[in-house]
């Protein structure tokens, strides 16, 4: 990490444990660099202006006035990059916001800032194994509204068996498990609680219906278990 990056990370550090403190050792332990350079740090950004308090003692260190500092409306070319590349899943339910993310974070950015996080991510690469089928382009989208707007969703599933069906899910949220996501509901034609692959869903409707409010703890919490009852989905 540059000194650029550290000093907005140390702000930003300190702004998020307000009004607590921090000590020297503990930022230099974070970002890795010597207590006396977290100290040269800590004294050009009070130079600067940023309104970083010291204390002696026992509990002294670090701390920032929230109240007197704006919060951050920019990322550095590392934060840029991390939250691409975070965002660069295509297959899941939430793959459109992320994208809409992806280019609010790069629009706020400066042109020398932009311009380092392209050279960044030249040198990063994220590959996806093709599967077989997949779900069409509209599905996440349609399960993302489904679930945001609380609304019965039509789908049409083809489950790990290559049985293909109908069905109608009153959805209650979204699993990801390793790169799978499954979309977590009621279903109507089972009458019970099960889980349905996005890649499996091959079409996906709105019914315009209102789904029942139900507790989400009570039907995600236990997916990783879930796992060995195969059963269980579809």
């Amino acid at each position: 990490m540059n000194r650029t990056d550290r000093l907005y990370a140390i702000v930003e550090e300190l702004r998020a444990s307000a009004p607590a403190s921090q000590t020297a050792r503990e930022l230099g332990d974070r970002y890795e660099v010597s207590t006396r350079t977290i100290e040269r740090d800590i004294l050009a950004l009070q130079e600067a202006g940023v309104p970083i308090r010291g204390a002696a003692g026992r509990r002294g260190g670090y701390s920032i006035d929230r109240a007197r500092t704006l919060p951050p409306v920019n990322f550095s070319p590392t934060e840029a990059l991390a939250i691409a590349v975070a965002l660069s899943d295509d297959t899941g339910p939430f793959a459109a916001a992320g994208r809409s993310a992806r280019n609010k974070v790069l629009a706020a950015m400066s042109a020398d800032d932009l311009e380092q996080t392209r050279t960044m991510a030249a040198r990063v690469r994220r590959y996806q194994r093709p599967r077989a089928g997949g779900s069409l382009p509209q599905v996440p989208l349609t399960v993302q509204r489904a679930i945001t707007e609380q609304l019965v969703v039509a789908i049409d599933y083809l489950d790990g068996q290559s049985v293909a069906s109908k069905r109608e899910v009153e959805p209650v949220g979204v699993v990801a498990i390793d790169d799978d996501w499954y979309l977590v509901g009621w279903c109507r034609l089972r009458d019970d609680a099960r889980s349905f692959r996005l890649d499996r869903i091959h079409g996906a409707e709105l019914t315009g219906d209102a789904a029942p409010v139900r507790d989400p703890d009570r039907f995600l919490e236990f997916m990783p278990e879930l796992l060995q009852q195969p059963d269980i989905f579809g």
